[in-house]
């Protein structure tokens, strides 16, 4: 387990074949970012391997089917839909659930065969229709493209519904999710959507919000960003530039996108405590580096008078979801289907 004087994540206790994949994603971050701090999009197509659709899966007993829905062309703009089918009653209603991958608001995609696995397995272990949602990346474009791409996203959806979702689909039991920059966008999407639901959305009734290592920050360093210096994945440097990246030019670490808390008298948190919000369930990691901007945004939460569940994988780096050998991975899909049969 980490305790708060750990300094050295052990990464010679993960399997081989996650070791090789973190070698090869940190070997090719040093090709695909160029010195400027654009990207190579090109260079990093060619690591960023992609799952076809329509396409079906065999998840435990569960057949996944997967097909791409455009919703505007212009932008790029489209969600993955997982529908989960069993052979089992075809009427029952089963829940919906809005996703939003990770990748720093600057790479990859719902196709993308990792988080194309993971909502995947979503659909097949919770029983619900997962739409994944492709948005604009930074920083060809920036804050609030990907706010803007996710709730448009779920407008369309509202206005939709069964003419692009299965018939089973409980539109009365919506969960926005994200991991990671995604669960920024989840975060930033719901308490749009809550503030304008009698405006926007006549259909879709949000019921739950998780958020899977969340990614937000500050200009303080944080202790488990100070500490955490040598875990996989993700690093201060790292996070700086993913920041920088996607917050308007000029913008530093503070702005509301990516301080969502603020300090106690702060506009966002006296509109957060005038909007009803749903339960949120908050997974971190023990050596996640953005663990205390996580728990501040759980504290924040609750300072708001919002309901809140934390469930810390004490062993877990940041974007363990990507790596199905890890330890936790089978967990995290127990803990997040829990949570969704609970509301």
């Amino acid at each position: 387990m980490a305790d708060n004087n750990s300094t050295k994540f052990q990464s010679n206790k993960l399997p081989f074949i996650t070791r090789l994949k973190l070698l090869i994603l940190a070997l090719a971050r040093h090709v695909y970012i160029r010195r400027d701090g654009t990207i190579n999009r090109r260079v990093l197509r060619l690591i960023d391997i992609k799952a076809s659709a329509p396409a079906t899966k065999l998840i435990k007993g569960t057949r996944v089917s997967t097909s791409d829905v455009p919703i505007d062309p212009s932008r790029d703009l489209w969600f993955r839909l997982f529908v989960p089918t069993d052979g089992g009653r075809s009427d029952k209603l089963l829940p919906l659930i809005v996703y939003f991958h990770g990748g720093g608001f600057t790479n990859f995609g719902p196709d993308s065969k990792s988080f194309d696995d993971l909502c995947s397995r979503l659909a097949a272990e919770a029983s619900a229709v997962v739409t994944s949602v492709n948005y604009r990346l930074a920083p060809e474009h920036r804050y609030p493209c990907q706010y803007e791409d996710g709730f448009d996203a779920l407008k369309f959806i509202n206005v939709q519904n069964y003419a692009v979702l299965p018939a089973t689909t409980d539109l009365n039991k919506c969960f926005i999710a994200g991991d990671s920059a995604g669960g920024n966008i989840a975060h930033h999407v719901t308490f749009r959507a809550c503030r304008d639901r009698r405006r926007e959305l006549d259909r879709v009734k949000i019921v739950g919000l998780v958020g899977l290592q969340p990614f937000f920050g500050g200009e303080e360093r944080t202790e488990s960003e100070l500490r955490l210096t040598s875990t996989p994945m993700l690093s201060v440097e790292r996070t700086d530039w993913m920041w920088r990246c996607f917050l308007p030019e000029g913008a530093d670490r503070n702005h509301p996108a990516a301080h969502v808390f603020g300090d106690g008298g702060s506009a966002a948190t006296t509109d957060l405590k005038n909007v009803e919000f749903p339960k949120v369930l908050v997974i971190t990691g023990g050596y996640d580096p953005l663990r205390d901007w996580q728990e501040l945004y759980v504290q924040w939460l609750k300072n708001c008078g919002k309901k809140v569940e934390v469930i810390e994988y004490p062993n877990a780096f940041h974007g363990f979801y990507a790596f199905p050998e890890v330890p936790g991975y089978d967990l995290l899909f127990r803990d997040v289907t829990k949570f969704i049969q609970e509301q």
